[in-house]
């Protein structure tokens, strides 16, 4: 029989215990699957889907967060008590991507959202602590801004990159190998099972369904953090690899500069013997030439064999390497991570897509264009010797190509030719002249912020004024076509305190919003809003407030007493209508109102 213990307790508590367990690499969970009996953990996951925009996406079944009540959560939790929950098949969709092509993205149903992110809180608490550093995609506090920083960090000296590809990794990730790999720390048949049924539900596609007999859908809640326990082998075993590959404490000296340090030590000697001023002088002359031709060296043997490192970074399926060695190295360490993958995890790595590039051209990892470049800057270090300021370090860039691609996505501009060179025109998007000026600019200022904030680690972040002033004069002409004006009437229209302004009434009060101002000042360090997981698996999963006004059991509409129905909308502004459930709606600002099953059939049939 099941632990009534386990099944009441708080969030907080069963989290903390499976976390505790799991810092003993030799602990094995037995007793996961009555976890997912704790009603308050669904509590969790269901506001965690609802913050969610697309958690009001219908799925295979046709249903979605909307109409949410505590009785479906109940009727879950006894399903998955006598094993009798079997997941709908994901909806696919395809998605573009940036090269013209589309990727699969499968919707699962919204039931199903909810024992998945049960599922990878569970999963997280025993695996999130084990995972290697190195590791950056979905996960706590890590993000693609945290990845490339930490390559900027590691990878300077760097010689040759190895940029990785699994081919096809999400369609082909082996359902025997995973589980294989979760029975080393889970001892518990019903829980396996569970993900066993998840992986072998199946998608539809133009109303057809076709079964998964390997692969995980992409789009699944729980189909990162399965991703990453797959991918951590690969992981762990680069981490052993480099412990073997790297050699030496550091490079023997370079000819050059060997050469000039034996020639200052003469010189020094030397002109402690000398009397004469003219001769002194320019022995410290001769002093000075030497110093700058030292900075110009670098104090090492570049080609020295004898010395070798490997830096590695990963990004859910994306990885890359960067190699001190030779380019015999790096073929190698390609070929062994090759055969690692097949032998191991049964992938194939992408002969075609795994490049090895020299640092000094540049290697493509997250959108972000990576070089090692050598900068000869020049300053006195304490003891007032000229020291290189950098040496060879990485760059992180953003290249032209990216704006351009962004650009023609969204159809902000157009491309003419002039004497064979391109020239970049803003132009209007006749798909959003119908919008009102609000969610034009709106539109705008998200597509803006989104892509600068993204390139804004970039060290050549200035060429982002590009993208900035081909946005905002796109903005222009599309107000202009809206308005059938031109960009001048329409600047002088919009214009206050030198920023483009559009205002707008809100409960009889004018305000006021205007189109995004930076300086484009390069960042440093992440962005705070760009983790891809917000850390509160563990701290923050209290009691939520959807649940709260569905136990509450009084309908917020006519304040009858019993069980409710938790309605919700996309966006507040898809409110239009005098219905007295919508107007409680916009006056409260939510985009969700709780109803007793009477309101509910009413609002169906449009008298209330």
């Amino acid at each position: 029989m099941d632990n009534v213990r386990d099944i009441m307790r708080s969030p907080e508590r069963v989290l903390n215990s499976l976390n505790e367990h799991s810092k003993d690499s030799s602990y094995k969970f037995e007793r996961l699957y009555r976890i997912l009996f704790n009603e308050e953990l669904f509590y969790v996951a269901y506001q965690k889907i609802a913050s969610n925009g697309g958690s009001t996406t219908k799925g295979s079944d046709g249903r979605s967060i909307d109409e949410m009540s505590l009785a479906r959560i109940e009727t879950l939790i006894a399903s998955l008590k006598d094993e009798s929950y079997q997941p709908h098949p994901s909806r696919r969709v395809h998605i573009p991507k940036k090269n013209g092509k589309t990727r699969p993205l499968g919707i699962p149903a919204f039931e199903d959202k909810l024992v998945q992110e049960v599922v990878r809180m569970i999963l997280e608490a025993i695996y999130e602590g084990h995972f290697e550093t190195t590791s950056h995609g979905f996960r706590p506090k890590r993000s693609c801004h945290t990845a490339l920083l930490h390559i900027q960090k590691t990878f300077s000296g760097a010689k040759w990159f190895i940029e990785g590809d699994i081919k096809g990794f999400f369609d082909n990730i082996d359902h025997d190998v995973l589980v294989g790999i979760l029975r080393e720390r889970i001892s518990d048949d019903r829980f396996i099972r569970l993900i066993r049924k998840f992986l072998k539900a199946g998608y539809v596609e133009d109303w057809t369904f076709h079964n998964t007999y390997s692969g995980m859908p992409q789009g699944g809640i729980v189909s990162p953090i399965l991703a990453n326990i797959y991918l951590d082998k690969l992981d762990k075993y680069v981490k052993e690899y480099i412990r073997h590959f790297d050699m030496g404490t550091k490079r023997r000296p370079g000819k050059e500069s060997n050469d000039l340090a034996n020639e200052r030590k003469r010189t020094v000697r030397k002109l402690k013997k000398i009397k004469d001023g003219t001769e002194k002088a320019a022995l410290v002359a001769r002093l000075k030439a030497i110093e700058q031709e030292r900075a110009a060296f670098p104090s090492g043997d570049e080609m020295d064999g004898s010395y070798r490192r490997l830096k590695y970074i990963r990004y859910a399926d994306d990885f890359i390497l960067g190699v001190i060695g030779s380019k015999e190295d790096a073929l190698r360490i390609k070929e062994d991570i090759k055969s690692f993958l097949s032998e191991s995890l049964a992938l194939e790595l992408s002969e075609e897509k795994t490049l090895i590039t020299h640092t000094g051209k540049s290697a493509k990892f997250l959108g972000y264009e990576i070089t090692v470049t050598r900068n000869n800057h020049q300053r006195r270090d304490v003891q007032g010797r000229l020291r290189r300021t950098y040496g060879k370090r990485v760059r992180l860039n953003v290249s032209m190509a990216t704006l351009r691609d962004k650009l023609l996505e969204y159809g902000a501009m157009e491309i003419k030719l002039r004497n064979g060179k391109e020239i970049w025109k803003p132009k209007c998007r006749s798909g959003l002249i119908f919008n009102d000026d609000l969610e034009i600019l709106d539109r705008y200022n998200r597509e803006t912020v989104g892509f600068c904030n993204y390139y804004l680690i970039a060290n050549n972040c200035v060429v982002l004024h590009n993208f900035r002033y081909i946005m905002e004069y796109s903005m222009y002409k599309t107000f202009a076509g809206k308005y059938r004006s031109t960009v001048r009437k329409i600047n002088k229209k919009y214009r206050l305190s030198k920023l483009f302004t559009v205002k707008y009434e809100q409960k009889g009060v004018i305000k006021s919003r205007t189109f995004y101002k930076t300086s484009f000042k390069r960042r440093t360090t992440a962005f705070n809003g760009s983790c891809d997981i917000e850390p509160y698996s563990i701290a923050d999963v209290s009691r939520t407030n959807l649940t709260d006004r569905l136990k509450a059991e009084k309908c917020e509409l006519c304040g009858a007493t019993g069980k409710l129905i938790m309605h919700h909308v996309r966006n507040l502004k898809d409110l239009k209508g005098k219905e007295s459930w919508k107007r409680l709606m916009s006056a409260r600002k939510r985009k969700t109102i709780a109803l007793c099953p009477s309101c509910h059939r009413l609002r169906h049939l449009g008298k209330v």
